[in-house]
């Protein structure tokens, strides 16, 4: 299993350079940064990341990940870069594909397509997405970008996106192409995954409600007649870990089972149920400490915490 980091909010007070230099020295496998372009004032939706639903004020302080992630590159050699998550059906494909295929190629083939469907109404109506129908969009999309990254000469028609033969150039490195984690903790996200995806990822689900999540996800990989190893998962939660004499209590919104808080000790210990279900990646945010408290929980978790769990690959 491989660990992977995610870029705090805000990021702009961080140096992400450095971030990255310091996350590939310290064995990481990945660096991570989410997406929300725009955060509506008015909203109805509901966050699905805490209990009681409250969009976190933090979430209008996103950056353009594929800019973050462009200056990580640029500053590490082997440090994998992921979008955890972009929302696709708030971007035109042709443009996204273009994104996507150059940085990989600047970046030696180091590209983790996490992609979304998004669950916030006002934000994907607002940039042109369609809500009722995201995940059909969304999969037209990944065809369309499929298409533009495999062939000379590529065309698409379908309900959202329509093009005549087109050439797009330069196409990725990894071959067919970066490979697609699937974000969504919803049965219809695992479908999804199970058909065109290389790993379902799953967004703070507890540790109990995992196992049959995926079975389903299994189930469903058999359905569409693809090879068990065809589709893995990953996993992301929130994390602070602190040393012995360290603040352990929680603090809002850190909920347990969705984000593991306490010495390297407690956290692996918490951790340990999720590590034993198999996942290839696990991913991390630290958002509710300051910029040195990240840092630490960078070291220990990679130093301290996960020696303390079997399989380590990172």
């Amino acid at each position: 299993m491989n660990i992977g980091i995610s870029l705090p909010l805000p990021a702009y007070h961080v140096d992400i350079a450095f971030m990255a230099r310091k996350a590939e020295a310290l064995g990481f496998e990945s660096i991570w940064c989410a997406e929300h372009p725009i955060i509506p004032v008015h909203s109805t939706s509901r966050f699905p990341g805490s209990e009681d639903g409250v969009i976190p004020e933090s979430y209008s302080h996103f950056i353009d990940p594929f800019v973050a992630l462009a200056r990580a590159s640029g500053a590490t050699t082997t440090l994998k870069l992921g979008t955890g998550i972009v929302l696709v059906p708030e971007h035109n494909p042709l443009l996204l594909a273009k994104e996507i295929a150059t940085l990989d190629l600047f970046s030696g083939g180091r590209f983790l397509f996490g992609i979304g469907a998004g669950w916030l109404r006002e934000e994907t109506q607002i940039m042109g997405g369609d809500f009722d129908h995201r995940w059909t969009q969304t999969r037209e999309a990944i065809l369309a970008m499929k298409e533009l990254w495999t062939r000379p000469e590529a065309e698409f028609h379908g309900k959202y996106y329509n093009f005549p033969p087109v050439k797009s150039y330069p196409k990725p490195a990894q071959k067919p192409h970066p490979p697609i984690f699937v974000g969504g903790n919803s049965r219809p996200a695992i479908r999804r995954a199970a058909r065109y995806g290389q790993s379902w990822h799953a967004f703070r689900v507890r540790a109990e409600e995992l196992p049959p999540l995926l079975k389903n996800l299994r189930d469903q990989i058999q359905a569409e007649g693809r090879p068990a190893e065809a589709c893995g998962f990953s996993v992301r939660y929130g994390v602070r870990v602190v040393g012995p004499r360290g603040d352990t209590a929680r603090r809002d919104p850190e909920e347990p089972g969705r984000v593991f808080v306490g010495t390297a000790a407690q956290v692996a210990e918490q951790l340990k149920p999720i590590v034993d279900l198999g996942p290839t990646h696990a991913i991390f945010d630290c958002r509710t400490g300051s910029y040195p408290e990240l840092l630490e929980t960078m070291e220990r978790l990679a130093g301290e915490v996960w020696p303390k769990l079997e399989g380590r690959t990172a």
